[in-house]
């Protein structure tokens, strides 16, 4: 029989930070560290609104670009937050979550092998997505010493002539690393005068724990390069309503409502409603959220510290990304042991790029009595290869 499987598609690898969920799945009494969710309820306010917009049968397809009033709130939004202006009508489009937004802007945008420049350790979605829109995915490795930040230098040494697209991965995940105002005024440089295109991916842009997140579509000369992408997922706790946005040039975001037309048709109608509520009147949860995750963070730069373990401090997100290559072991030994002998299911840094070999990424997206069960597990564990016990 013909093999019915695309070669593209079968030589793209699993997901790496499902190995050790799958596991936890049939682990009795473990802990996971590893997920990226917010553990968050949905705010009750937003939940009604979709309960209501279900009582009121607003069941039916919304337009393909989504809600008005969902796309002005958006825009709304990104001026009073971001600084940056752009038309509803013509320059937004709601989809399925931000990974539906990344996907069809690289297939919007690319021509077989337009290079892709990815920063790493990053989303484990931006090298795959770039092979799937016949990219050729080229990687900058970012540094501890650097503070996992993107350096001029770094973008420069990859730039060639086929390059098309920087990805901008930040707040980061894994790292928790952000760019401030001055390093993306370096870069958006160095875009302009190579003509490239950007894509921002900021999803965790409320997740910022110094200054106000800056995006780099609002410097001078970059809206016009750069797709922005963000979401309903981290910020508002509404990961599983799957709800997304782009907010583009409008010749760009033209073509990606064509892809989002034949393959989706429009985002989740409930979800739009909800979500319009949660851009109205959501900025307290939004806070207190942000409020509790710094709270954690601290508790675990602190633990960290104790156990005299290397840490780079996240301002951004809800991951760290400790250092372990003192201990002699690769990231996915350490993390196996962890789990086989004390329960605490954390994710390899290379789930997210070679350059994350010997660090780990533990998310605090979970209640601080959870962390300190699951520290006390890894300080055990720590004290043991140590000598200590």
């Amino acid at each position: 029989m013909r093999n019915p499987l695309s070669d593209k598609i079968v030589q793209i690898p699993p997901s790496g930070i499902r190995k050790f969920f799958d596991i936890v799945n049939e682990m009795e009494g473990a802990i996971s560290l590893g997920v990226g969710e917010p553990d968050f309820d949905t705010p009750w306010h937003v939940r009604e609104e979709g309960i209501y917009s279900l009582e009121k049968g607003r069941t039916f397809y919304t337009s393909n670009s989504g809600l008005k009033p969902l796309k002005e709130e958006i825009c709304h939004y990104l001026r009073r937050r971001c600084d940056v202006s752009y038309d509803p009508d013509h320059e937004v489009l709601v989809t399925v979550g931000g990974s539906e937004a990344i996907d069809i802007a690289l297939r919007a945008m690319l021509n077989p092998g337009d290079e892709v420049l990815i920063p790493q350790p990053s989303y484990v979605s931006y090298l795959p997505c770039t092979v799937l829109a016949d990219g050729v995915p080229v990687i900058i490795e970012l540094e501890e010493k650097d503070r996992f930040r993107l350096t001029p230098e770094k973008l420069l040494e990859k730039i060639t002539d086929k390059t098309k697209i920087l990805i901008l991965p930040f707040p980061n995940n894994p790292t928790g690393a952000i760019m401030e105002r001055e390093d993306l005024e370096k870069i958006a440089k160095i875009v302009i005068e190579k003509d490239l295109f950007v894509l921002s991916d900021e999803i965790y842009s409320e997740l910022t724990y110094t200054d106000r997140h800056v995006t780099i579509a609002s410097l001078p000369g970059m809206k016009e390069r750069t797709v922005l992408i963000n979401g309903f997922s981290k910020a508002y706790a509404m990961t599983g309503w799957r709800l997304g946005y782009a907010a583009a040039p409008e010749a760009i975001l033209k073509q990606m409502l064509k892809i989002h037309q034949y393959a989706i048709m429009c985002a989740p109608t409930t979800s739009q409603y909800a979500a319009v509520e949660a851009m109205k009147n959501g900025d307290q949860d939004v806070q207190m959220m942000r409020e509790s995750y710094n709270q954690r963070r601290r508790y675990l730069l602190h633990a960290f510290e104790e156990m005299g373990i290397s840490c780079f401090e996240p301002q951004g997100a809800f991951y760290t990304f400790p250092n372990i290559k003192r201990f002699g072991m690769t990231s996915d030994e350490f993390a196996t042991r962890l789990l086989m002998e004390e329960k605490v299911a954390v994710v390899p840094g290379t789930a997210f790029g070679d350059c994350g070999e010997g660090f780990l990424r533990i998310s605090y997206a979970y209640s601080l009595e959870s962390l300190k069960k699951a520290l006390d597990r890894i300080r055990r564990f720590v004290d043991r290869l140590d000598g200590k016990a």
